[in-house]
């Protein structure tokens, strides 16, 4: 499965932003925690969009976790975000 595109399809189509991009920073963390030789396992996520204008930096990034979901959340190991 290729994350980097399901990611971005995904919050495509809830936030409709504005800018984005998804960093698969996986084998930057090589020896580290959560590194699964030949997986995605650790990503950035550069967005900007109107929908985050008046929310709290929490809720954005509870929005996007919810967006999401269990099923990517789950299989990945970490997530930075990072909001313009």
């Amino acid at each position: 499965m290729n994350y980097v595109d399901l990611i971005e399809k995904t919050l495509r189509e809830c936030f409709e932003p504005d800018l984005l991009e998804i960093l698969d920073e996986s084998e930057l963390h090589r020896g580290h925690a959560g590194f699964k030789e030949g997986k995605q396992t650790h990503f950035r996520v550069i967005i900007s969009a109107k929908t985050f204008e008046e929310m709290s930096r929490i809720s954005r990034e509870r929005a996007i976790h919810k967006a999401l979901g269990s099923g990517i959340m789950q299989n990945i190991h970490a997530l930075s975000i990072k909001f313009k």
